[in-house]
């Protein structure tokens, strides 16, 4: 089997202005931030995000790469409405498409199912067709004869994950509660590029999970990024939980540009996930002697 091994920079050398990029996870819930924060730090710009949105949506926007977001909801979790994507959505300073998370995922299904829609009766009377005349009714061919909501197929020309392990091959493993829509954000894509916790032996897999977690098919992944607490600040359980305090710190910014402009140059203007991770630990060091002095 190959060796898919990359960095995350040399992920991002792959992309392109333009392109419409997937993210997998959920809400603040495994996200590959790692990723993310790489493409914050490239040239890359008019970007079309598709995902089911936490702080991947709120940073792009923030960095103006986003040139268009295709989202079921946009949430921090314990922060119902991502701030930054907040604020992009009253300035107006993205286009979006606003989609309930049921149709969201039938648009990906039909992707990776290869076929240009999937017919549904939800959305029928609502404003979801009404906020995207692009999205058409379809007649039954049978006897019949309803009429249908026909979801186009959300095509991605790259698609980003992160998982909790994976060997060289590029053979993804979950072990949290739930996988989310992770398979189909990778079936839909032209390109995979996923990172992981632990990149580990191919006859390693089953050690920590089943065959059921064995989500992410190799023959769908292109790159394989080894990134230890590559999801910081989201979740990735059973490896660690959400960084609350953190992401209080990263929301706050949203209210003021000197805060953001601080959090960029504290956080995201550095060289790589490594000098991110060494920042984070700096700040937690930090916040805890202050704690213990005010105690």
């Amino acid at each position: 089997m190959p060796d898919k091994r990359m960095t995350e920079d040399e992920v991002v050398a792959q992309l392109a202005d333009g392109m419409t990029i997937g993210i997998g996870g959920w809400g603040s819930r495994r996200k590959p931030m790692s990723l993310v924060r790489a493409i914050l730090r490239s040239d890359l710009k008019d970007l079309t995000i598709v995902s089911y949105g936490g702080p991947d949506i709120g940073l792009l926007c923030a960095a103006g790469k986003a040139k268009k977001v295709v989202y079921g909801f946009v949430s921090l979790d314990s922060i119902p409405l991502e701030p930054h994507f907040r604020v992009a959505r009253q300035t107006g300073s993205v286009e979006v498409v606003e989609l309930d998370e049921g149709a969201f995922y039938l648009g990906l299904m039909a992707a990776a199912h290869r076929v240009p829609f999937y017919p549904t009766r939800a959305g029928l009377g609502s404003d979801m067709l009404k906020n995207n005349p692009e999205i058409r009714t379809i007649t039954s061919p049978y006897d019949d004869g309803e009429e249908l909501v026909a979801i186009p197929a959300r095509h991605l020309d790259v698609c980003l994950l992160h998982m909790n392990r994976a060997d060289a091959a590029g053979n993804g493993q979950f072990l949290g509660p739930d996988l989310f829509f992770d398979d189909l954000f990778a079936m839909a894509a032209d390109k995979t590029y996923m990172s992981c916790e632990k990149i580990v032996p191919t006859e390693n897999l089953l050690d920590e999970g089943s065959i059921h977690t064995l989500k992410i098919n190799r023959i769908f992944v292109d790159g394989v990024i080894e990134a230890p607490r590559g999801a910081h600040f989201t979740e990735c359980p059973p490896d660690y939980d959400r960084d609350e305090a953190f992401q209080r710190e990263y929301a706050a910014t949203a209210r003021d540009p000197e805060l953001w402009e601080a959090f960029q140059e504290k956080y995201l203007r550095t060289a790589n996930h490594e000098e991110y991770l060494a920042a984070v630990d700096a700040a937690n060091q930090e916040r805890a002697a202050a704690k213990g002095g005010a105690a």
